[in-house]
């Protein structure tokens, strides 16, 4: 029986009501059909669904009322879905961005801002402490800050806030405990040492990350990747120690920071299957920022209200003291946002050893900043870190492609 295409069909007199084109693109067909009841009005039903009239059917009691005569099968549908390489498909597809070619560009990007961001913190940071020693109150600040910022950001839907249920804040709370302790401890440190210092004892933290993912996540590290991460703090440790000053109180703190961030690293991964980093982030500096306020009250709160604030204010003046606290609170809350952006694309032992690296730029341009001599040791040890993430970088990428080959063989 030959059929015309039209807006609705009826199927042994029921109407039935016109459904939404599904567009098929491609070299498409399906088998052929043949109903065993009649089908009048001409309605090209397959499946229930009702397909464009431009398609043309053969090998199938369904056709278009036309001249022609000559009919095409379809196909399932899998042109469609075209090689990224080719751009496009025959059928006029949505072209692939330069972007989506090429995502390492975008990775490269969170990593530079990352890096950038985070050297503006830590010598603003060092500035504050060297005429405000109140790492407690400055935490708070730092976290403050990032909060209002969320919350703004929310308020205008850059970006939308993601909804939040028992689920998701029992994922999130041990997260940003961890991140209230090591944020804090950091702070410490870098207030009690010089940055060279801190970032040296830090500089280990790769290896936590490494025994963190092999023995908690149970995920296999290679022996070779072991290694390759030696030089990589061996490195970084060298380029520190034309600065280096040991503090029993900065040194527990470092290590203390080391442990909590990469438990936060660990979370942080596992929640990211439920919410967005963003978002994630955003939750956890209002978290961290409920942790951060009593001890901060109870060990500082006496002595800011007695001389703190205005020991503080009698040095650099109202103005710059509440503009330093705000601007350091902004960079502090920018560069966690990009490093959990860039967590959230690459695995958390990749994170750790840019983290590593990240550290040697700290430690360079702290140098610089505050006149400290550069020594040969310096440019040596820099060197070292930056041949170790190489060694890395290439290692792992080995490491991987021989598991795809695997796969597909």
């Amino acid at each position: 029986m030959e059929s015309r295409v039209l807006g609705g069909a009826t199927v042994s007199g029921l109407t039935l009501p016109p459904k939404p084109a599904a567009r098929i693109t491609g070299n498409c067909s399906f088998p052929s059909l043949n109903f065993t009841r009649g089908v009048s009005n001409g309605g090209n039903l397959i499946w229930g669904r009702q397909l464009r009239p431009s398609i043309l059917l053969e090998a199938s009691p369904v056709s278009v009322a036309s001249p022609v005569t000559k009919r095409e099968s379809i196909r399932p549908c899998f042109a469609s879905a075209s090689s990224p390489a080719e751009g496009s498909d025959s059928s006029g597809g949505t072209k692939v961005g330069f972007l989506d070619k090429y995502p390492f560009l975008i990775t490269g990007f969170f990593f530079f801002m990352w890096y950038f961001l985070n050297v503006i913190f830590n010598i603003l940071n060092k500035k504050i402490y060297n005429y405000f020693p109140y790492p407690y109150f400055v935490s708070v600040i730092h976290l403050f800050v990032g909060v209002v910022y969320c919350l703004v950001s929310w308020g205008v839907g850059l970006p939308k806030r993601a909804p939040i249920d028992a689920n998701i804040l029992k994922l999130l709370i041990p997260v940003a405990v961890c991140h209230a302790l090591g944020h804090v401890t950091s702070n410490i440190s870098f207030a009690a040492v010089a940055v060279s210092f801190t970032h040296t004892i830090k500089a280990l933290e790769p290896f936590f990350n490494a025994a963190a993912s092999q023995f908690i996540l149970g995920q296999q590290i290679p022996v070779t990747l072991w290694l390759s991460l030696a030089p990589v703090v061996l490195g970084v440790s060298m380029a520190s120690l034309t600065e280096l000053s040991f503090n029993w109180l900065g040194f527990i703190s470092a290590m203390i920071s080391n442990i909590s961030f990469t438990y936060r690293s660990i979370y942080s991964k596992k929640a990211m299957t439920d919410m967005d980093s963003t978002n994630l982030y955003a939750y956890i500096s209002i978290i961290a920022l409920i942790v951060c306020l009593p001890p901060a009250i109870i060990m500082e709160g006496p002595q800011l209200i007695k001389h703190g604030f205005s020991d503080a204010i009698a040095k650099v003046g109202l103005t710059k003291f509440l503009s330093d606290l705000f601007w350091v609170g902004m960079f502090y809350h920018l560069y966690n946002q990009l490093a959990t952006n860039t967590l959230e694309r690459v695995a958390p032992l990749t994170h750790a050893v840019g983290n590593v690296l990240k550290r040697v730029f700290v430690i360079g341009f702290s140098i610089i900043v505050f006149g400290n001599r550069i020594s040969l040791q310096t440019g040596i040890g820099t060197s070292i870190a930056i041949a170790g993430v190489a060694m890395y970088s290439f290692i792992k990428a080995k490491i991987e492609e021989e598991k795809r080959q695997a796969k597909t063989a």
